[in-house]
Protein backbone atom coordinates (compact mmCIF):
# COMPACT_ATOMS: atom_id res chain seq x y z
CA UNK A 1 0.00 0.00 0.00
CA UNK A 2 1.22 3.46 -0.85
CA UNK A 3 -0.16 6.60 0.72
CA UNK A 4 0.06 9.98 -0.96
CA UNK A 5 -0.58 13.05 1.18
CA UNK A 6 -1.30 16.48 -0.23
CA UNK A 7 -2.86 19.81 0.61
CA UNK A 8 -0.49 21.51 2.99
CA UNK A 9 0.48 25.15 2.70
CA UNK A 10 0.77 28.52 4.35
CA UNK A 11 -2.29 30.15 5.87
CA UNK A 12 -3.01 32.94 8.31
CA UNK A 13 -4.40 32.22 11.74
CA UNK A 14 -8.13 31.64 11.53
CA UNK A 15 -7.87 30.28 8.02
CA UNK A 16 -8.57 26.82 6.62
CA UNK A 17 -6.75 24.06 4.80
CA UNK A 18 -7.77 20.64 3.59
CA UNK A 19 -5.41 17.71 3.57
CA UNK A 20 -5.92 14.58 1.50
CA UNK A 21 -4.39 11.13 1.72
CA UNK A 22 -4.90 8.80 -1.21
CA UNK A 23 -4.27 5.09 -0.74
CA UNK A 24 -3.25 2.82 -3.58
CA UNK A 25 -4.25 -0.48 -2.09
CA UNK A 26 -6.60 -2.09 0.34
CA UNK A 27 -7.80 0.04 3.22
CA UNK A 28 -10.73 -2.06 4.43
CA UNK A 29 -10.39 -3.50 7.89
CA UNK A 30 -7.98 -0.71 8.66
CA UNK A 31 -7.69 2.45 10.69
CA UNK A 32 -6.27 5.56 9.08
CA UNK A 33 -4.89 8.47 10.97
CA UNK A 34 -3.26 11.86 10.66
CA UNK A 35 -0.22 12.63 12.77
CA UNK A 36 1.80 15.81 13.02
CA UNK A 37 5.26 16.71 14.15
CA UNK A 38 6.48 20.20 14.92
CA UNK A 39 10.19 21.06 15.22
CA UNK A 40 11.58 19.87 18.54
CA UNK A 41 8.42 17.99 19.44
CA UNK A 42 7.33 14.39 19.27
CA UNK A 43 4.95 13.15 16.62
CA UNK A 44 1.39 13.32 17.87
CA UNK A 45 -1.92 11.81 16.83
CA UNK A 46 -4.28 14.40 15.39
CA UNK A 47 -7.30 12.48 14.10
CA UNK A 48 -8.25 9.06 12.83
CA UNK A 49 -11.05 7.18 11.18
CA UNK A 50 -12.06 3.54 11.06
CA UNK A 51 -12.37 2.64 7.40
CA UNK A 52 -15.19 0.14 7.88
CA UNK A 53 -17.33 1.83 10.51
CA UNK A 54 -16.48 5.46 9.86
CA UNK A 55 -15.95 6.09 13.58
CA UNK A 56 -13.78 9.16 14.10
CA UNK A 57 -11.35 10.23 16.80
CA UNK A 58 -9.63 13.54 17.52
CA UNK A 59 -7.02 14.96 19.82
CA UNK A 60 -8.59 17.39 22.25
CA UNK A 61 -6.97 20.51 20.87
CA UNK A 62 -8.49 20.07 17.40
CA UNK A 63 -12.00 18.96 18.35
CA UNK A 64 -14.55 21.27 16.82
CA UNK A 65 -12.00 22.69 14.37
CA UNK A 66 -10.83 19.67 12.36
CA UNK A 67 -13.01 17.14 10.58
CA UNK A 68 -11.73 13.83 9.27
CA UNK A 69 -13.56 11.98 6.52
CA UNK A 70 -13.16 9.17 4.04
CA UNK A 71 -14.30 8.48 0.52
CA UNK A 72 -14.48 4.73 0.02
CA UNK A 73 -14.97 5.00 -3.73
CA UNK A 74 -11.77 7.01 -4.13
CA UNK A 75 -9.82 5.33 -1.31
CA UNK A 76 -9.10 8.78 0.04
CA UNK A 77 -9.05 10.24 3.52
CA UNK A 78 -9.43 13.94 4.12
CA UNK A 79 -8.76 16.33 6.98
CA UNK A 80 -10.61 19.63 6.88
CA UNK A 81 -8.83 22.07 9.17
CA UNK A 82 -10.66 25.24 10.15
CA UNK A 83 -9.86 28.03 12.59
CA UNK A 84 -6.19 27.21 12.29
CA UNK A 85 -3.82 28.42 14.96
CA UNK A 86 -0.05 29.00 14.87
CA UNK A 87 0.35 26.00 17.19
CA UNK A 88 -1.08 23.80 14.43
CA UNK A 89 2.08 24.42 12.44
CA UNK A 90 3.75 21.08 11.76
CA UNK A 91 4.48 18.43 9.18
CA UNK A 92 1.34 16.34 8.81
CA UNK A 93 1.54 12.68 7.78
CA UNK A 94 -1.09 10.05 7.12
CA UNK A 95 -0.83 6.44 8.17
CA UNK A 96 -2.68 3.15 7.84
CA UNK A 97 -2.94 0.50 10.53
CA UNK A 98 -4.37 -2.82 9.42
CA UNK A 99 -6.65 -4.82 11.64
CA UNK A 100 -7.26 -2.09 14.18
CA UNK A 101 -10.40 -0.20 15.01
CA UNK A 102 -8.44 2.60 16.62
CA UNK A 103 -4.88 3.56 17.42
CA UNK A 104 -3.21 6.80 18.38
CA UNK A 105 0.24 5.19 18.57
CA UNK A 106 2.43 5.75 15.56
CA UNK A 107 4.16 2.42 16.16
CA UNK A 108 0.89 0.61 15.36
CA UNK A 109 0.80 1.89 11.80
CA UNK A 110 2.02 -0.25 8.93
CA UNK A 111 2.17 2.28 6.12
CA UNK A 112 2.92 5.98 5.97
CA UNK A 113 2.60 8.69 3.41
CA UNK A 114 5.13 11.45 2.99
CA UNK A 115 4.60 14.50 5.16
CA UNK A 116 3.03 17.72 4.03
CA UNK A 117 3.93 21.03 5.67
CA UNK A 118 1.23 23.13 7.29
CA UNK A 119 2.31 26.58 8.40
CA UNK A 120 -0.05 28.94 10.21
CA UNK A 121 1.13 32.51 10.57
CA UNK A 122 -0.05 34.78 13.38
Amino acid sequence: VQLQASGGGLVQAGGSLRLSCEASGRTDNGFMGWFRQAPGREREFVAGISWNSGDTYYMNSVKGRFTISRDNSKNTMGLQMNSLKPEDTAVYSCGLAYGLKYSSRASSYHFWGQGTQVTVSS
